[in-house]
Formats: structure tokens, C-alpha cells, sequence
């Protein structure tokens, strides 16, 4: 096992920030999980991605602060339902393809993803 970070493994804030530029993307022009940004503004989606890089980049072992809400407040009354958590996480597998992402660090990530679920599925 590597001694370096998963945020280094990644490589650092340029590698997540490209991950969260693919990943977005690919969320937001999903049939059903694109209900999540209609009427969002473009400074709203470009504030929500920083916020994800942040986080991503703090709980991955990076130098980033992140000042944003927690995972439970922040998806509280959304209602996100297992469909959708189903979906987000095949746009998660898409995306690793997508950045020829070494296995080791995909099960890293998702292994922290799936820690979330139940601040984030609600219905």
C-alpha cells in the first residue's frame, strides 16, 4: 500500500477538481438527477462545485478547508431516494473510467462515498 495521501494518490487539488468537472457533468445531464440543478444559477453550480472539491480535497488528506455544511443538512429535504443513489454511483463508476482511475483509489473513494449514504438518502 502506498504512503502517500488518497488526496496526493488522486493527484492532488488539479486531479479532483477534473474528477468534479467530469462527475458534475455527467449528474447534471442525467434525466432524473438533473432535477437537482434546474433553475440553478451558473454561479450556484460553479459555488457547489467548489464546495465538492473542498470536501472531496479535505477528506481525502488534502490541504483544503472545507467551510461548507455537513452531508446530512446539506441533502436534508431533498429527497433523494435509493434510485438516485444508484444513479449518482454509476456516474461515480463512469467517471473513474473516464480518468482511467487505478483501482486501489476507486475503492477509496467509494469506500468514503458509500460512509455518506445515510446523511444523503432520505426517500
Amino acid at each position: 500500500m502506498s504512503s502517500k495521501s488518497l488526496y496526493e494518490r488522486l493527484g492532488g487539488y488539479d486531479g479532483i477538481s477534473g474528477f468534479a468537472d467530469n462527475f458534475l457533468a455527467r449528474l447534471q445531464a442525467d434525466d432524473a438527477l438533473g432535477r437537482f440543478w434546474q433553475h440553478t444559477g451558473d454561479d450556484r453550480t460553479a459555488r457547489e462545485k467548489q464546495l465538492l472539491v473542498d470536501f472531496l480535497c479535505a477528506n481525502s488528506g488534502g490541504p483544503m478547508l472545507y467551510t461548507g455544511r455537513d452531508m446530512l443538512l446539506t441533502h436534508k429535504g431533498m429527497q433523494i431516494s435509493e434510485s438516485d443513489w444508484t444513479a449518482f454511483l454509476g456516474h461515480a463508476g463512469d467517471t473513474f473510467d473516464a480518468l482511467d482511475m487505478a483501482q486501489q483509489e476507486r475503492d477509496d473513494v467509494s469506500a468514503f462515498v458509500m460512509s455518506l449514504k445515510d446523511d444523503i438518502v432520505e426517500a
